[in-house]
């Protein structure tokens, strides 16, 4: 226990005294001026003295002279004789000192004999006289005080938290800022809210009554840090990152690190690696790592995996494994499996997923699918997806698909576009159409656009277009008109790389007149393999005279089956006079199709042929 005669304590009396320095002249004479005081029979002098004597740790010279005060009824002297006793090992006679201080209104010693109840299990005693000590204004009893009540559940902890802290004890500001963290994630709205909640307010004194539990609870953790306790400075550092302040974070987290604390060196690692000094990084990530940080370990992993060094890579995830990091094993499986070393990497998977880890399951399963064991894969799809892997209930998804049940795969692509999956919200968006329901195929087409999915937002563009009205000709000198959203939605998916897109924005754009804009898609979609792009190319640059170009595309588009393409290389030949040419066009163009295609191409093709048989 620590010498509880302190500040506090010695205050009773007016007297205020720091431990002697004997190279301190003035120290010293300080103490022989007590000490001749003593001698000359002064209780105050004795009792300075015994606790200046007990700092130094000469209990023998302490003690006579603090029980010749406590015997002239000094009550610091008898905290601090039962402090000198508990020192030597003697309990009891320590707590029979202290009770006798407390009772004469020492909240030092009701402190201390709180302490001496509750370490021998008697609670309630423990209980009055922390409350006691703390009810004084004692900044120890009071933390002492809520320290109990808190492990036993009692709901008064936090006002004694507070009380503790508000007089600058860093540990009460600590746990009370992580009781006020509690209760804002508990009240913390839901992602919809999330959403469209207002910014971040900062708040002066006059907002007080405004302030939710999370601005609390960073003043307290501030307050805490500034004090040197270096889990709120981790604490403060992650709030101020999660809010965008960088700078300020990583100072914190600094100054957690540089006191051991080895997740705020490893949350620096990530700071800095976002940063762009990945060499800073691995430093910390490495100083985390060798104090046992198992998410330092695999950051390093990754770095080294990221360079080709697979075997350091290795052994950085073994090490994260062994500091009880599940995610070692997941990545372990991760760095087999690229190496083409399956039955590993099936080995790494198992021993994550069994430990819980939801995406080792889905990786699990998914190694098994692609060895064709689908029924081994069906269960650990589910694992994960009922743990909340968003991909597994995609995949679960897809596995069902390929048996024909389409039920069961919808409610799964449900589930996963629910928690956000771009690709499940394609797909129920798409069932959604086939069965008629616009409203709901809209809204999860806009889902998965908006998650980047050129496909869904081609699809958007093809639904919102197939209600516009038609559009009337432009009268002459009338501005053109803006963009409707179903346009804006097919360029967002031809920027994309989306061909279908292209070609439909090409034809927008050369409906409106504008050649150019309507040449640059069209060939965007044509190089990148659009048998209609080439196609539509070829007729805009018939049409702008540069028939040898235009026949090149439609080469190519009948090269790769497009009908209407053959037929017009057929005619273009036709009219060069190259009939066999010609011919053999138009029998493509035939075998093509669609329809209407064959028919014109065949009784052209008959011609040709009567032409060159004449």
């Amino acid at each position: 226990m620590d010498v509880m005669g302190d500040k506090a304590t010695l205050l009773e009396t007016g007297r205020f005294v720091q431990p002697a320095d004997r190279e301190d002249p003035g120290a010293a004479a300080e103490e022989m001026r007590h000490r001749l005081a003593a001698e000359a029979g002064d209780v105050d002098a004795m009792s300075v003295l015994g606790s200046l004597l007990l700092r130094r740790g000469d209990l023998d010279g302490a003690e006579s002279l603090l029980r010749a005060a406590t015997a002239e009824g000094d009550r610091a002297a008898a905290n601090n004789l039962g402090v000198l006793l508990h020192q030597r090992g003697y309990a009891d006679e320590a707590a029979g000192w202290w009770r006798v201080a407390a009772v004469a209104g020492s909240a030092a010693a009701a402190h201390a004999l709180g302490r001496h109840h509750r370490e021998r299990g008697d609670e309630p005693a423990a209980e009055y006289w922390l409350r006691q000590s703390a009810e004084q204004g004692h900044t120890l009893g009071a933390y002492a005080l809520a320290d109990l009540l808190e492990h036993r559940g009692d709901v008064g902890a936090e006002r004694w938290l507070r009380a503790a802290a508000e007089r600058g004890h860093r540990e009460a500001a600590y746990r009370l800022a992580r009781a006020l963290d509690r209760r804002a994630g508990a009240e913390r709205p839901d992602r919809a809210e999330r959403a469209t909640a207002a910014p971040r307010r900062r708040l002066d004194r006059a907002d007080d009554a405004a302030r939710t539990p999370a601005d609390e609870a960073e003043q307290w953790y501030r307050q805490a840090a500034a004090r040197g306790h270096r889990r709120a400075a981790l604490h403060l550092g992650a709030i101020l990152e999660r809010r965008g302040e960088l700078k300020e974070a990583g100072r914190w987290y600094l100054n957690s690190a540089k006191d051991g604390e080895a997740r705020a060196a490893c949350a620096l690692g990530f700071l800095l690696r976002d940063a762009g000094d990945e060499e800073s990084a691995a430093v910390w990530w490495l100083k985390a790592a060798q104090d046992g940080d198992g998410n330092a370990a695999n950051a390093l992993g990754a770095l080294h995996a990221e360079r080709g060094e697979t075997q350091t890579a290795e052994r950085w995830y073994r090490a994260a494994m062994d500091a009880g990091d599940v995610n070692g094993a997941y990545n372990l499986g991760l760095l087999c499996a690229e190496q083409g070393r399956t039955a590993h990497a099936d080995q790494w998977y198992r021993r994550a997923a069994y430990a819980g880890h939801r995406e080792a399951a889905n990786a699990l399963a998914v190694l098994l699918l692609q060895g064709g064991d689908a029924a081994g894969a069906e269960p650990w799809f589910s694992k994960a997806a009922e743990a909340g892997s968003v991909d597994a209930a995609f995949n679960l998804g897809i596995l069902y698909a390929s048996r024909d049940d389409e039920a069961a795969a919808l409610r799964w692509y449900e589930r996963a576009a629910a928690d956000g999956h771009t690709d499940a919200a394609l797909q129920v968006g798409t069932a959604r159409l086939r069965e008629g329901d616009e409203q709901e195929a809209e809204r999860h087409l806009r889902c998965a656009a908006g998650g980047g999915s050129a496909e869904a937002a081609y699809r958007l563009g093809t639904l919102l277009d197939a209600r516009r009205p038609p559009a009337e000709a432009p009268v002459l000198g009338e501005p053109a008109a803006e963009k409707t959203e179903c346009e804006e939605w097919y360029e967002r998916a031809a920027e994309m790389g989306h061909r279908r897109a292209q070609v439909r924005v090409g034809m927008l754009a050369s409906a409106r007149g504008d050649v150019v804009e309507a040449a640059r898609w069209y060939r965007k979609a044509a190089e990148a393999g659009s048998r209609n792009g080439a196609f539509n190319l070829g007729l805009l640059l018939a049409r702008e005279g540069s028939e040898p170009e235009a026949a090149l595309w439609w080469t190519r588009a009948a090269d790769a089956g497009h009908g209407r393409a053959a037929l017009r290389l057929a005619l273009l030949y036709a009219r060069r006079g190259q009939l066999a040419q010609g011919q053999r066009w138009a029998s493509r163009a035939v075998d093509l199709g669609p329809a209407e295609v064959a028919e014109r191409a065949g009784r052209l093709r008959e011609a040709l042929r009567q032409e060159l048989t004449a």
